[in-house]
């Protein structure tokens, strides 16, 4: 039986599901990725076989291709928030692991790019870890 996951954007006008199983899960730390996701690394599953049905929300989706590039971004209009693309002519699947509101199974494959990572991401493993959110 096929892997059902439900996604959807922080405003939650976009809804999705991804039926069928993900084969790898990369952590990228590319100059590429650290700008469209703001942070050290993007985290984004691959399928060659999965099928995305957008549930709601498709007229919302943005797609950015960063010109020359294999690069590509889909997000929300309304909220900005990454979210699924078709890529390769339609055989692959990206999914960015942060916009799935259903539980993974699975736990990244590796760290890739790691040549271009950002300068100061290095030793978060021992930064400080908080619960919530620093008061004041």
């Amino acid at each position: 039986m096929s892997e059902l996951h439900s996604g959807s954007c922080l405003c939650g006008k976009t809804t999705f599901e991804v039926i069928g199983e993900f084969q790898h899960f990369y952590l990228c730390h590319c100059s590429r990725c650290r700008k469209d996701t703001g942070t050290a690394h993007a985290a984004n599953l691959f399928s060659s076989t999965a099928e995305l049905r957008w549930l709601s929300g498709k007229n919302n989706v943005k797609i950015f291709t960063l010109p020359e590039t294999r690069h590509k971004k889909s997000f929300c209009v309304e909220c900005g928030s990454a979210l699924p693309n078709i890529q390769m002519d339609g055989k692959l699947l990206v999914v960015p692991a942060g916009c799935l509101d259903s539980r993974l199974s699975v736990i990244p494959d590796a760290h890739v790019c790691m040549a271009s990572k950002g300068d100061w991401d290095a030793g978060l493993e021992q930064v400080t870890r908080l619960d919530e959110l620093p008061l004041g």
